[in-house]
């Protein structure tokens, strides 16, 4: 069964708000996964995902290191400020993923985080588009990406589900114009 959205007059119903002149300006900036190993978690956003490492930040006293990616265009990558703006930089972008490691958790076989989609149920995907879902589920096979969903698989065929090192499920859909 497919919903279509209810006009916003109809949505005030269910605890929508108008939006607060106060919030103006604000800006949606980062969501942080807590990653086991950073080797394996970079390199599967950035060589499989296309995500580009904005900034690396370390907290040896604390004993964990924040990554902070985005997905950028070419001219984006090309045009990246100097090092010591990237923090400046960070806090202005959208769609931003923190990565944050916890020293030590590399190296404890036993050592899992929770995906939120077991019980108890929590947090549950982040999501992609892509310009063509075929092609992305044919580059996810060809570098080992664990699915939690194919598109043959149940009865929505306009998205997968990918995992990423930790197991954190990944939604995949197609852009539609």
């Amino acid at each position: 069964m497919t919903t279509i959205s209810q006009p916003a007059q109809a949505l005030h119903a269910t605890g929508v708000k108008d939006i607060p002149s106060q919030s103006e300006g604000y800006v949606f900036n980062h969501t942080m996964l807590r990653i086991k190993d950073p080797v394996k978690s970079l390199a599967f956003y950035t060589g499989v995902l296309g995500m580009t490492l904005l900034r690396h930040s370390q907290f040896p006293d604390a004993e964990f290191d924040l990554y902070f990616l985005a997905k950028l265009t070419e001219d984006e990558r090309n045009n990246l400020p100097k090092t010591e703006d990237l923090t400046a930089y960070v806090s202005r972008q959208r769609s931003i993923l923190e990565l944050t490691h916890n020293y030590g958790t590399e190296n404890d076989a036993d050592f899992s985080y929770h995906n939120g989609n077991s019980e108890p149920r929590g947090f549950g995907h982040i999501c992609f588009s892509v310009p063509n879902l075929s092609e992305a589920v044919q580059w996810f096979d060809e570098n080992g990406v664990e699915f939690q969903k194919r598109p043959e698989d149940g009865s929505m065929k306009d998205i997968a589900f990918i995992k990423d090192p930790d197991g954190y499920w990944i939604e995949i859909i197609e852009l539609k114009y």
